[in-house]
């Protein structure tokens, strides 16, 4: 008994500090760096919440890009990859459906990214090649030219990291709200 009230205040110390104060010194701080990153990233369409800008979200309309395949089927509360090995028959035959679904051939061949998931499951963006693939089944569905559309694609793609990887990538959520405002 004489080392429970020690035991209690030294506890309620350790959390005050770790839990409390270090809590709320990492929110001060992103709040004032980041503040759109701290707060999730939210992209607003007409006055609502439509998304998130880091995190990818499942479209499955023809008339939207698709984003990549996602192996916890796009749950930001579960982030995390897949523990399936290249070799197993289901990952194979969820490759082959969307390999289908893409209208892919052996002439036509499909960018990797549109079959293969992210290392966390839920990136937002896919190449500039894969958003060209998609390009002109979008265009189609809109009633739109397709070099309309392609010239979406190019002026929403950037360079994930400037001129240290000069690859352009495309956010899936981002293109497809312009297609959108495109369209009114």
């Amino acid at each position: 008994m004489q080392y429970l009230l020690p035991s209690l205040r030294l506890w309620l110390v350790t959390f005050a500090i770790c839990v409390v104060g270090y809590t709320a010194l990492v929110l001060a701080f992103a709040q004032s760096v980041a503040p759109f990153q701290a707060n999730g990233s939210i992209i607003e369409a007409d006055g609502r919440a439509v998304g998130s800008k880091l995190i990818a979200q499942d479209f499955s309309s023809p008339r939207y890009f698709w984003p990549r395949p996602s192996a916890v089927d796009y749950d930001g509360m579960g982030a995390g990859g897949s523990n399936t090995s290249p070799t197993s028959p289901e990952l194979t035959d969820r490759a082959k459906e969307l390999i289908a679904r893409y209208g892919a051939t052996a002439d036509i061949p499909i960018p990797a990214d549109l079959v293969a998931a992210s290392g966390g499951g839920l990136d937002p963006h896919v190449s500039l090649e894969g958003a060209l693939f998609q390009a002109d089944r979008v265009a189609a569905a809109r009633g739109l030219a397709p070099a309309e559309v392609r010239r979406l694609i190019e002026a929403q793609a950037v360079s994930a990291a400037g001129p240290f990887a000069p690859e352009r990538i495309v956010n899936v959520l981002e293109l497809n709200l312009a297609l959108d405002r495109q369209a009114q």
